[in-house]
């Protein structure tokens, strides 16, 4: 889309926000927490299909989202990137009629960088403020699209949400840290009629990632045979948890199916004082399935607490491991037990203990010696534990071990007391698979303006180091500077 298009596509969703503004509570919450999820006021119910409408709230904001990564010795293929980008959502959201209501979202982001300079295939963070496949294929560095369009009819306590939406489940993620939240095309069934339990069920049909503006399969990797434009395997589910060998030509000729669908079931009982149990699990039809348990119990005494948790996940190979491999970046890669299984694990477990307005978090994650984790939908199974800033750890043999600190927290979004976050990680890498050791130490910062609780600005800064100097790229530095206005 061209910048001028994205220009006209701004005007057109402003002029909608005047004229639904006259109508929206002026006295409305409207907050952006530290992982990227917003805070709404509480749906108004009415009387008639009318005020279903024109009794419903307008939320706009806008953002700007900037990008520097260097490297510590550069060289042809790994140099600094600079990267600036703006943007905003408008979504709507009605009243409740008759149990009914609906969600419209309306998201854009406009990146700005040199293209000589900064190859659109090389960039790391800042890829999701643009879409490479448009890129290449149109030379758009902007995106225009409809992120949230959905139908939802709640009845007592349970609630079904039809249509493109945002899904938070341990699996899915929204994870709107850049322009344009991950999305997806289905139904999900969300209740709360059990006593202190929460069940989530959800089937979904399509994905549409933070850098993409079209819908795409949930499971399957493009290559020559989907798309015959340039690039064919960034129009397709291209996360970076996404197992590559599980393309559309492998799927194919394999005879499964290359639009399957992810079918979701996620769970939370607090059923027994102090202890919060958590399970959640997914399954694409005839490729893959798994399953996560977590149990976390709260410890309380005189002016803190200790929470130990222990967190284990076992992945069911149905049929992918023999189409793509064990690995999820190269089929037959040295270092795996079976090269042709996806049979999987991992097992966490932290402490964190929590005085006054801090929290220290004491973390591991290993990944079993058998097959990587495949969670392309952005939910990391290292969430919580040892996951920090763009670091993962989904590959087999891989253990991790993680303290952070935390002040600031709270539950309402809106930090006028700044939000401070720091954590050091170590990561093991499995040697027989030529992966080094390395130590990550980030720091960030979350603020609203004390006297405009509307603005809010996020900093985040992390370093790599890499003990061996043998490793295949050297130390960098990967830095985040956000900006964010509410209205």
């Amino acid at each position: 889309m061209a910048y001028s298009k994205l220009t006209s596509t701004f005007l057109l969703i402003s002029f909608i926000a005047t004229l639904l503004s006259a109508h929206t509570n002026n006295e409305k919450i409207h907050a952006l927490k530290n992982n990227g999820l917003l805070i709404y006021n509480k749906q108004k119910s009415v009387d008639s299909f009318h005020d279903m409408f024109s009794q419903g709230d307008f939320y706009g904001r806008l953002r700007s989202n900037n990008f520097y990564f260097a490297y510590k010795q550069p060289d042809s293929s790994h140099y600094t990137q600079t990267v600036g980008s703006v943007g905003g959502s408008f979504v709507f959201k009605s009243a409740h009629f008759k149990g009914f209501d609906t969600i419209l979202g309306l998201y854009a982001s406009q990146a700005f960088f040199v293209d000589k300079n900064d190859p659109a295939g090389s960039l790391k963070a800042a890829k999701d403020t643009f879409s490479r496949y448009n890129y290449v294929n149109t030379g758009s560095k902007s995106m225009a699209v409809l992120g949230q369009a959905n139908m939802a009819y709640t009845y007592s306590q349970t609630k079904f949400t039809l249509g493109r939406q945002l899904v938070e489940t341990f699996y899915t993620k929204s994870n709107d840290t850049k322009m344009i939240p991950n999305t997806f095309d289905g139904v999900v069934l969300d209740s709360k009629d059990m006593k202190k339990t929460r069940i989530k069920f959800a089937y979904l049909q399509k994905q549409k990632l933070r850098d993409h503006t079209d819908s795409h399969s949930v499971l399957m990797y493009g290559d020559a045979n989907s798309s015959s434009h340039i690039k064919p395997q960034w129009s397709q589910n291209d996360d970076g948890a996404m197992h590559r060998g599980l393309s559309y030509s492998a799927l194919k000729a394999a005879g499964k199916p290359t639009d399957a669908p992810l079918i979701v079931l996620d769970a939370q009982n607090s059923s027994i004082k102090n202890l919060k149990l958590n399970f959640s699990s997914y399954l694409v039809p005839e490729l893959l399935s798994q399953v996560m348990g977590e149990a976390n119990y709260k410890i309380a005494f005189d002016g803190f607490s200790i929470t130990p948790g222990l967190r284990y996940i076992q992945q069911f190979d149905n049929g992918a491991g023999k189409v793509g491999g064990a690995s999820l970046y190269k089929i037959g890669l040295n270092g795996y037990k079976d090269a042709n299984s996806l049979n999987a694990a991992m097992l966490g477990a932290r402490v964190v203990a929590r005085i006054k307005d801090y929290r220290i978090n004491l973390a591991y994650t290993g990944v079993f010696n058998k097959a990587d984790l495949v969670t392309p939908w952005r939910g990391f199974p290292t969430a919580g534990y040892t996951r920090s800033m763009g670091m993962y750890n989904w590959r087999a043999n891989v253990k991790s071990y993680r303290i952070e600190l935390v002040k600031g927290a709270n539950s309402k979004g809106i930090y006028t007391t700044p939000f401070l976050q720091t954590s050091v990680l170590y990561m093991d890498g499995d040697k027989s698979k030529a992966e080094t050791d390395s130590l990550f130490y980030y720091a960030g910062i979350i603020q609203n303006l004390p006297s405009a609780p509307q603005f809010q600005y996020r900093l985040r800064l992390g370093w790599r180091d890499f003990i061996s100097s043998a490793a295949p790229i050297s130390n960098y530095l990967d830095s985040r500077f956000e900006l964010d206005y509410l209205f």
